[in-house]
């Protein structure tokens, strides 16, 4: 599984205008399984996504469709859970 940190790189104000296609980019990919968590930072710095085990490779390339790509930069990291809560054991691989 991935966790996605998704830092912004421009003002609020061009991530704002994004924001909608960003959802619906977010949306299609839950539909898809792929995606399990996500939300913004606080202070809204960005954001991150936690995501279901896949070739590294199709992450990137999922990654590359988001509308975000042009206000912020994206951080990959593959982590292997080994002990969860019980009410979140889906997360342990």
């Amino acid at each position: 599984m991935y966790i996605v940190s998704l830092n912004y790189i421009q003002p609020l104000e061009q991530v704002d205008m994004l924001i909608n296609q960003h959802i619906e980019w977010l949306e299609r990919n839950y539909q898809l399984g792929y995606f399990m968590v996500s939300g913004r930072k606080q202070p809204r710095t960005g954001g991150v996504i936690l995501v279901n085990s896949m070739p590294k490779q199709q992450l990137e390339q999922i990654l590359q469709q988001d509308p975000f790509q042009v206000v912020a930069k994206y951080s990959i990291t593959e982590v292997h859970f080994s002990k969860v809560q019980t009410d979140l054991v889906a997360l342990k691989e």
